[in-house]
């Protein structure tokens, strides 16, 4: 088989919604138009990847310009999403050339980091990607919803396309304010095409907003996101106001939303988890773009093996101090330091604690800086999004 790497244009989209399909599974032509309004202009930036066999769509990567906060601060991020092999050239490497070329791609663009919802974890992980966070899926009983009492008046209107600068606007002020670590947030072409789904209910509070849908006998929550009590109750109560027709709520929240702790019985949690993975593409960018814990000191060097991406390999010296960090190349080893896989250091740098990195053999070396590394790097990240 001889196959060529490419770009993919608006000329391949037929090709581009075969591959879809063929992985994914078919969809209506309803689902067909929303989702070509979505990957013409991606087709159009030089973010969709193709390995090509003559005329013939052989694989395919998409990488979507987001944004992710860690410990509150916004990073550029490369979301990669839509890869797929066509059955019949799986297990011929076609996917390991097309993932290498995404990485570089990422890099390309100015993004610092990547993150992807794996359908298989081994190809990711040994080009450097590791598991990181989940997306959590929540299912609550709308009754106990409805003990949620507001204990001040929000104001709470619908919203629409129109509103997508405002959703970006809280969405930076709530995830900054609650040094939250790995939400995304789309660029506002694509919330527009949220915002105007006619299937959702969507609703914008100053600090917050909520978007939801009903499912048969049950209410989907896609976002909830508030910045104070008051704003949580409003929002939350919305939904469990209609608990005489809903049985069951199904949200997408964060491992410690306050919902759970609104709530006024909670006798267990159901929480289903959609894990993601992640890789940091440009080491001193990500550790300089990063937020830290403010009253954290770090000031360590450490050496990083990443075969992909040769930049970031070498030895580095970290440093943190009040909320920031640098990664700045180290020179000459001073001595035996701790040794991360391109792996391993991802994983750090979203919370994964050192013991669990050495135990899995991915970190190795002294272990003098262990502590101090999880204090500055600790986080619970998760994702309210799919991509």
């Amino acid at each position: 088989m001889t196959v060529e790497l490419r770009d993919l244009t608006v000329d391949d989209f037929d090709a581009v919604l075969d591959n879809r399909k063929r992985a994914f599974g078919p969809i209506s032509d309803g689902e067909v138009d929303a989702w070509r309004r979505h990957v013409i202009p991606v087709l159009a930036g030089g973010r969709y990847l193709g390995v090509v066999d003559g005329p013939r769509l052989v694989a395919m990567s998409k990488i979507n310009d987001l944004t992710q906060w860690w410990h509150g601060r916004p990073i550029s991020m490369a979301g990669i999403g839509s890869v797929t092999v066509a059955p019949e050239d799986r297990g011929r490497g076609v996917g390991r050339m097309l993932m290498r070329a995404t990485i570089d791609r990422c890099a390309d663009l100015g993004h610092p980091i990547s993150a992807l919802y794996p359908a298989t974890t081994r190809i990711y992980r040994s080009l450097g990607w590791e598991h990181a966070g989940a997306m959590h899926r929540a299912t609550l009983p709308a009754e106990a919803l409805r003990t949620i009492r507001p204990t001040e008046q929000v104001k709470v209107r619908r919203m629409g396309p129109d509103d997508a600068p405002e959703v970006i606007a809280v969405l930076n002020r709530v995830h900054a304010a609650t040094r939250a670590s790995g939400p995304i947030c789309w660029d506002e072409r694509i919330w527009r095409l949220w915002l105007e789904r006619k299937d959702d209910f969507l609703y914008l509070a100053d600090d917050g907003f909520l978007i939801y849908r009903w499912d048969g006998g049950d209410i989907e929550v896609d976002n909830l996101v508030a910045g104070s009590e008051a704003t949580a109750r409003a929002l939350w109560s919305l939904v469990g106001s209609s608990s005489s027709v809903a049985a069951s709520v199904h949200a997408v929240v964060a491992p410690d939303d306050p919902v759970f702790w609104l709530i006024g019985d909670r006798p267990r949690d159901e929480v289903g988890q959609t894990r993601w993975m992640f890789r940091v593409v440009d080491l001193a960018a990500a550790v300089g773009r990063r937020g830290f814990p403010a009253g954290v000191t770090l000031d360590a060097v450490i050496q990083v093996d990443d075969p992909q991406r040769p930049a970031n390999s070498g030895p580095w010296h970290l440093s943190v101090a009040d909320g920031s960090g640098t990664a700045e190349p180290a020179g000459s080893l001073p001595g035996n330091v701790p040794v991360f896989t391109a792996g391993a250091f991802s994983a750090l740098f979203a919370g994964v604690p050192t013991a669990t990195l050495r135990r899995s053999g991915t970190l190795t070396g002294p272990t003098d800086a262990d502590e101090v590394l999880d204090a500055a790097f600790h986080a619970r990240p998760h994702m309210l999004d799919h991509f």
